[in-house]
Order: C-alpha cells, then structure tokens, then sequence
C-alpha cells in the first residue's frame, strides 16, 4: 500500500515537473520572439530616426531624406477621431450590460460585440468604403476614423462592463439607501470606483487602433500634403511603413524601419502607462 501511494506521489511530481518545464519553454518561447521583433526593429530603425524624420515631410518619389512629419500628424488626428466617436458608444454600452440590461438582452450584446471584436480590420475598412467613401466619392479622415472606431467600440464596451461588474455592490445599495436615482448611482459612485479599469480598456482600445493599416487604406487612402480637412485624404504612419517597405527605394525602405520603429515606441508607451495604471489601482 505505501509503495503504490509513494510511486503515484513520485508521478504526480514527474508530471509536475514535466508541465512546469513545458510551460516556462513556452512563455520563453513568446518573450523570445517579442524580443527578437523587438531587437530587430531596433537595430533597422533606430539609426534612420533623427530631428529631420520627426519634422520634414516626405520627399518626392525617388529623392533621398524627408520625413514623416505629416503621418505622425495624421496617426494622431485619426485616433482622436476614432476615439471621440467610439467612446461615448462604448462606455454607454458597458454601463448598460453591467447595470440596466437583462441576463438575456446581456448575453445577446456581449456575444454580438464579441463576433464584431474577431472581425478582420479589412473587412471593417472594405465596409466603411461601401457605406461612407463611396456615397461621398472621396476618401476621407472622418471614414477612417469611423473604421477605426467599429474596431475600438467592442473593446471598450467590454472592458468598461468587466470593470463596472468589479465594484462591489454595497457601493450600489449604499448610494441607492441615500434616495438618490439610479443614473446618479451610477455616475456619481459606480464610475468613479471603476475609472481605473476603465481607462485601462480605454488605452488598450486605443493601441490597438493605433498601428491599423488595412481599414486605412480603404478609407484614408494617404497624403502627402498634411491635413486638409476631415473629409480629404489624409496620411497615416501605418499607411506609409506599408508604402515605404515595399518600396525599390533604399532610402525609403530605411524611413519605413525608423517609423516601424517609432510606431512600436508608441504602441510601447500606451501599455507601459497600462500597467502602470494597473499595478496603483492594485496598489
């Protein structure tokens, strides 16, 4: 009896040992491959990043120097644009599934906003082209930052409710036992309890939008004279890596590293404040 429970004492430490081993190789694996990307970009970009990248625009076809000056600009303008649209939608969404929505009207939403957060950006840009960029006959800043913010809209909807769920509900009855409204519960005790989290979602929500490329070109389209106007073309850093990489140019193929470079140190900074917010709110 004791060599039968020793030996399934000596297998449940094998394959203990054996998973253990297994899964710290694979989550070696996937911080191997971020900081080979990483490295990488580094090594190709860093050097072709200087004052001139930052505040030049792009030369002609051909020519050598310029800068990307004018896609920083746009990047910023679109993911304004798509964040101003997509937020109110989202958090209106997420204060609706947590606090005044049925099991049944609930699970209906979270599963639709689900499917629309799996669907490919190409399909969203190939949609925006169809509804707005087609009927207007241009391509347009306001079309991109539509696309971008369909993309934006599921994640925020679902991190704002999973944020909102969090905050105890003696917060909710203590502010109901008050005699105030429901809607000033939720503004005046439940938001601010969730802000935390929420914002996380928000900055998330906006990462992602920010290194899109595919709804752009059906939507943006790119620029190579700055901003025009919400309802002209506009240029993307995304657009241009995208351009410049396929490029026969030497020169161009540099300028598309140092702005994949500059993207990623973007994309980088907004989940670096993430975590910060995230380990005071754990704090």
């Amino acid at each position: 009896m004791k060599n039968s429970t020793g030996r399934r004492y000596t297998r449940r430490k094998l394959v203990n040992r054996v998973m253990l081993i297994l899964s710290s190789a694979a989550a070696g694996l996937a911080i191997l491959i971020l900081a080979l990307i990483l490295g990488y970009t580094l090594v190709h970009g860093i050097s072709y990043l200087n004052l001139d990248f930052l505040t030049q625009a792009t030369k002609p076809v051909g020519e050598v120097g310029g800068g990307m000056r004018n896609e920083i600009f746009g990047t910023l303008i679109l993911v304004a644009l798509g964040s101003i649209i997509a937020l109110p939608i989202g958090l209106l969404a997420g204060i609706f599934l947590s606090e005044y929505a049925s099991p049944k009207v609930a699970s209906t939403i979270r599963f639709m906003a689900d499917i629309l957060a799996g669907v490919p950006s190409i399909v969203v840009g190939v949609f925006v082209y169809a509804i707005m960029v087609k009927p207007m006959r241009s391509y347009s800043a306001l079309s991109a930052g539509v696309a971008l913010a369909i993309i934006m809209i599921p994640i925020v909807a679902r991190t704002a409710e999973e944020a909102l769920r969090l905050v105890p509900n003696t917060m909710r009855e203590a502010a109901l036992a008050l005699g105030i409204t429901r809607w000033r519960a939720v503004l005046g005790v439940i938001i601010p309890g969730a802000m935390t989290g929420i914002i996380t979602g928000v900055m998330l929500a906006v990462a992602r939008i920010a290194g899109e490329t595919a709804p752009l070109i059906f939507t943006a389209f790119g620029s190579q004279f700055g901003v025009q106007g919400l309802l002209k073309p506009i240029g993307a850093l995304p657009m241009q890596i995208f351009r410049y990489a396929t490029s026969p140019y030497k020169s161009e193929q540099q300028q598309a590293w140092a702005g994949a470079f500059l993207l990623i140190i973007m994309v980088l900074g907004i989940s670096i404040l993430v975590r910060w917010i995230s380990n005071r709110k754990r704090m």
